[in-house]
């Protein structure tokens, strides 16, 4: 495997990082949630990709969308509230788009894609709505910049993690528009979207695994 690629063990440790960030995070999801949600989306994370993770330890997949598929599948049925659909249609969607054994930075610039349009599709969120749209858009966007000015996929998952993180600390000031949070009108604004974290700690995750193999 070369620096512009993916390939099956590197989608797994992938999961497996985000799992870990989602563990070592889980209080403050929760923290976040309870501000404008039902206080349980860092427990619900934790469930989800603490399952995906045991999922995958039996897998022996023959392509890398066939990790992401697995991962998408397991949060759906083990994650209650709206974060299992959203987030493990995301990873399945991904996944569909993503069937051989390694692939490159191209490739998995239109996977991220194909999980934005799912997000979208199924949440009917747009930028600006305080949902982890507003991590996961700007992160594919800068994915796909780096990638089309020439840069390795690590250089584009780190600029994806920072432009996610970004996103996430723009939610603060924003009035929800979708969602639990949005049912407190204005009350929401001043508090950062917890999905929005969540989705930032995803991107940073794979930005760590890339840059450590």
């Amino acid at each position: 495997m070369n620096g512009d690629s993916v390939d099956t063990a590197l989608a797994r440790t992938w999961v497996q990082a985000i799992a870990a960030a989602v563990d070592q995070h889980r209080d403050h999801l929760t923290q976040l949630d309870s501000a404008i949600g039902d206080a349980d989306h860092g427990i619900n994370m934790h469930r989800g990709f603490s399952a995906a993770t045991k999922a995958l330890a039996g897998l022996e997949p023959d392509t890398v969308g066939a990790v992401l598929v697995k991962a998408g599948t397991t949060l759906i049925s083990s994650v209650g509230g709206a974060s299992g659909p959203l987030y493990g249609s995301t990873f399945r969607a991904m996944g569909k788009a993503l069937e051989a054994p390694t692939v490159d930075s191209q490739q998995f610039a239109a996977a991220l894609a194909a999980g934005l349009q799912s997000i979208q599709k199924l949440g009917a969120a747009e930028p600006g709505d305080k949902t982890m749209v507003d991590a996961y858009a700007p992160a594919v966007a800068a994915f796909q910049r780096q990638v089309d000015s020439g840069g390795d996929f690590a250089a584009a998952a780190g600029a994806a993690a920072d432009a996610a993180e970004q996103g996430m600390r723009a939610t603060t000031p924003m009035q929800a528009r979708k969602g639990r949070a949005s049912y407190l009108g204005a009350r929401s604004i001043g508090h950062q979207d917890p999905g929005a974290t969540s989705t930032a700690l995803i991107f940073r995750a794979l930005a760590e695994t890339v840059e450590a193999r």
